[in-house]
């Protein structure tokens, strides 16, 4: 069941808020990865509740939540990163989109698709001029419908 448009509301998340980046962040790792002990929680609240701060006051991280009824219920963030340039421009801007996440009962409604529409005109605005992400299999088809395909360049990780 799809959500009427006209009944989401979004807004950018200020840097007063950090909190709620932090909570949508622990609740896509823990659906994503499992429970952690609460001792690790805690140590990851605190890490992650002053980088998002340090992120959003420095612009290198904007985000966006989406609410229905004034209740949070979708939420994606863009970290911003500069890259060295070349003989086309000298400097790029891309961007990683960052834990898109929808609570369970407000999924496939929609929802995730307007938080992502902002996330992707933010980018614009900001005149990055690629972004990635990395996507669970329920994720990719709203991705791939947005235009986001393999990268043209292979991508290799060195996990250390």
């Amino acid at each position: 069941m799809k959500t009427d448009r006209a009944d989401i509301k979004i807004r950018e998340v200020g840097p007063s808020e950090v909190s709620i980046l932090t909570h949508y962040r622990i609740a896509y790792l823990t659906e994503m990865q499992g429970e952690r002990p609460s001792e690790y929680i805690s140590e990851l609240e605190f890490t992650l509740n002053k980088y998002f701060k340090e992120a959003l006051s420095e612009e290198r991280l904007f985000a966006y939540i989406a609410t229905v009824d004034e209740a949070p219920v979708s939420f994606g963030a863009m970290v911003i990163k500069k890259i060295p340039g070349d003989f086309n421009k000298p400097l790029y801007l891309e961007g990683d989109i960052l834990n898109m996440y929808t609570v369970p009962e407000a999924r496939r409604r929609g929802i995730s698709s307007v938080v992502l529409e902002h996330l992707i005109a933010g980018a614009r605005e900001r005149g990055i001029s690629k972004i990635s992400l990395h996507t669970s299999k329920d994720g990719e088809k709203l991705y791939r419908k947005y235009g986001f395909t393999e990268a043209v360049y292979p991508i290799l990780e060195l996990p250390l």
